[in-house]
C-alpha cells in the first residue's frame, strides 16, 4: 500500500490498450486452520501452504535483484514472469499491459488474466499489486496479496466449477508510486467496458502480524459476500479507514464501479478494542515492518492469510460461480 498523498484526477477517454482478453481472536501468526463452508454454493478451501510457496518464490526473486521488488527494476519485472508463466501453466492466456503514461520512467506492465467462461458482460475483478517499494522485498506489502490471488486463480483452474458470470485478475505495476497502473488501467476502459464491470476486490496488505480485520467500503453489497464470510468466522471486521483511496480500488471507486477489498492495516496502530478481540499488541502498528527491510518471510501472519484467501474464494464463489454441476 502506497503512502496517502493525493491522487491526480484522471479522464476515461483512452482506449482500453490489452482489449477483450481471452482469456475473532486472531490466533498465532504461524497457524491457519480451515474455514466453515457459509452456504450451499460453497467454495474449496485454498491451501495457505501453496500461498507461503508463492511468497518464497517473491521473496527468493528479491533477494536476487538487490532485496527489492521496485515496479522499475528487475525484482519487479521477474515478479510478472513467475506470476505469468504460473499462470500459463495453469491454462490461462496472460496478457501484459505496458503502462505507456502516468507511471514511473521504467516501470513495468500490468498483468491480466481472465476465465474464458461465464457471461462477458458481467465480469468480477479481482486484483493486487505486484510491486513493492526499494527499503525491501515487500513480502506483506504487497506479497500477501498477489500470493493470495495467485493461488486463488489456480484453484479457479483446477476446480472447473460451471460459471455464470466472468472472473478477471489483475496484478497492477506502480501501486506504491501513487495508484499509476492501476489508474492507468481504468483510464483505458471505454465506458461500455467499464459498465461490463460489477465490482472490483482489491487484496493489499493481508497478512499484518498485529493486524485487524479490515473490509473497503464495508457497508456496500460489493462488500457483502467478503463480509459474510468473514462474519462466518467470528471476525467482526471493521470498515479500512486507514486504506481509504490508498490502494488500487480507489481508480475503479472514481470511476463508478463498486469495489470492496480485504486488508489486516499498515503503519496506523491497533486500539485496545480491537486487541482485545482480535489479539495482538495496542498501540502498536498493524505492520512493524511497513516499508521496511523487515517485510521478509518472518512478517506474515499465516492465519491472516489464509482467511483472506479464503475469503477471496467465498466472494469469487457467491459472484461468479453457477450453482449449476458441470458434466
Amino acid at each position: 500500500m502506497r503512502r496517502r498523498f493525493a491522487v491526480a484526477s484522471f479522464s476515461l477517454a483512452v482506449a482500453l490498450g490489452c482489449g477483450t482478453l481471452p482469456a475473532a481472536a486472531a490466533a498465532p501468526a504461524n497457524t491457519a486452520r480451515s474455514a466453515p463452508a457459509v452456504n450451499a454454493l460453497a467454495a474449496p478451501d485454498v491451501d495457505v501452504t501453496k500461498v507461503r510457496a508463492h511468497l518464497s518464490e517473491l521473496s527468493a526473486i528479491a533477494g536476487r535483484n538487490g532485496g527489492n521488488r521496485r515496479s522499475t527494476t528487475q525484482g519487479y519485472r521477474d515478479s510478472v514472469a513467475y506470476v505469468k508463466g504460473t499462470l500459463q501453466a495453469a491454462g490461462y492466456t496472460v496478457t501484459e499491459q505496458p503502462c505507456t503514461s502516468g507511471c514511473t520512467s521504467g516501470a513495468g506492465p500490468n498483468l491480466i488474466a481472465e476465465w474464458p467462461q461465464g457471461d462477458a458482460n458481467n465480469v468480477y475483478m479481482f486484483g493486487a499489486h505486484l510491486d513493492g517499494v526499494s527499503a525491501g522485498p515487500g513480502m506483506n506489502d504487497n506479497g500477501s496479496g498477489s500470493a493470495a490471488l495467485l493461488e486463488n486463480a489456480l484453484t479457479l483452474a483446477q476446480q472447473n466449477p460451471a460459471m455464470r458470470n466472468r472472473v478477471r485478475f489483475a496484478w497492477w505495476t506502480d501501486e506504491e508510486q501513487g495508484l499509476n497502473g492501476s489508474e492507468f488501467y481504468v483510464r483505458s476502459l471505454s465506458s461500455t467496458q467499464r459498465s461490463r464491470i460489477r465490482a472490483y476486490y482489491n487484496f493489499d496488505m493481508v497478512a499484518s502480524t498485529n493486524g485487524g480485520y479490515f473490509i473497503n467500503r464495508i457497508t456496500t453489497s460489493a462488500a457483502a459476500p467478503m463480509k459474510a464470510y468473514w462474519d462466518s468466522l467470528g471476525l467482526q471486521p471493521e470498515e479500512n479507514t486507514e486504506g481509504a483511496g490508498r490502494s488500487d480500488d480507489y481508480p475503479f471507486q472514481q470511476a463508478g464501479i463498486p469495489t470492496s477489498g480485504y486488508a489486516m492495516g499498515a503503519s496506523a496502530r491497533k486500539t485496545s478494542a480491537q486487541a482485545a478481540k482480535w489479539g495482538g499488541t495496542a498501540g502498536s502498528a498493524y505492520d512493524p515492518c511497513y516499508h521496511r527491510s523487515c517485510d521478509t518471510l518472518t512478517n506474515v501472519n499465516t492465519t491472516g492469510l489464509n482467511r483472506a484467501a479464503d475469503g477471496i474464494a467465498h466472494t469469487l464463489w457467491q459472484q461468479a460461480v453457477s450453482s449449476t454441476t458441470r458434466d
